[in-house]
């Protein structure tokens, strides 16, 4: 595993984690992350990525340089080509598996945002508000969703507590917000933490 020497760089004591598509074209979508990405380097936060530069992976950390911000991404060795590796991030851990690129990004993070994404996205919310249900954790996991794009996932899950499925109290634990700096004030609840 090759990791820049975390004596070489600081960076903000609040770190918050953006799971997101690195592959859609989406102009609305791309815009969204890029928005995203300014808002959290205007607060001076650290983002921390699967460490992709392409897509909406991209757009979220060059809004956050472009502001000032700090970036960690964790790249699995086996997708450095095919999610383009964030060579300009300012902490770039490239790992064996995605088991520990999960855990690293969970390690280093304060709280968890969500935005429009595929299977891996997916699969990414679903284990982080898990985690948080059952009490392994107890930071924000937070839906930014402006244009609707999770309304179906949404329902589906209240659905799902209608039935008896998923407990009332899970959909307590998740968060969702119709804006990037709403976003953002949900997460910032968690920054006294550390």
């Amino acid at each position: 595993m090759y990791e820049t020497p975390r004596s070489e760089v600081s960076h903000p004591r609040f770190s918050v984690c953006v799971f997101c598509a690195s592959s859609v074209k989406e102009p609305g979508a791309l815009a969204l992350a890029r928005e995203l990405g300014e808002a959290i380097g205007e607060r001076g936060w650290r983002l921390v990525t699967g460490g992709g530069s392409v897509s909406m992976m991209g757009e979220v950390v060059e809004g956050t340089r472009a502001k000032g911000g700090y970036t960690l991404g964790v790249i699995p060795e086996k997708l450095r080509a095919r999610e383009v590796a964030d060579i300009y991030s300012d902490e770039l851990v490239v790992v064996d598996t995605m088991r520990e690129r999960k855990r690293a990004m969970d390690e280093a993070s304060d709280a968890f945002i969500i935005l429009p994404g595929g299977i891996g996205t997916l699969e990414e919310f679903f284990e982080v508000w898990t985690s948080r249900f059952l009490g392994f954790h107890d930071r924000p996991v937070v839906i930014c969703d402006p244009d609707g794009f999770y309304a179906p996932l949404l329902s589906w899950l209240e659905d799902l507590v209608e039935r008896g499925f998923v407990q009332e109290s899970a959909m307590r634990a998740l968060h969702v917000s119709a804006s990037a700096e709403e976003t953002l004030d949900l997460c910032s609840g968690a920054s006294d933490r550390r």
